[in-house]
């Protein structure tokens, strides 16, 4: 009685429970990216939280929540590469920026 008012419409296939599971894992994934401190690892991390994200955005057939999901997914994925092969760096003023603000 407790999880049917709590989860009024429980999931009742496996591949559905699945799919819950990965979308509750992109939350928590793009949640902890924010905090990240490196840059690399940020954008990995937020980049698999958008795609767990995308994944259950498409299955629910959101159009707005795919596009933003599939944004947040490319842009992380652009960033990624830019700092991979050495195109995205800070400038001397931007890190005297970012120590001023502590």
């Amino acid at each position: 009685m407790l999880l049917q008012t709590l989860f009024p419409s429980l999931p009742t296939q496996l591949a559905e429970t699945i799919l819950y599971v990965v979308a509750g894992l992109g939350i928590v994934l793009i949640t902890y990216g924010i905090f990240l401190e490196r840059e690399r690892r940020q954008d990995i991390v937020i980049m698999l939280g958008a795609l767990c994200l995308l994944d259950y955005a498409i299955y629910i057939h959101n159009t707005v929540f795919i596009v933003a999901m599939a944004c947040i997914t490319v842009s992380s994925f652009i960033e990624l590469v830019e700092i991979l092969i050495g195109i995205h760096k800070h400038t001397e003023v931007d890190l005297k920026n970012y120590k001023d603000l502590k």
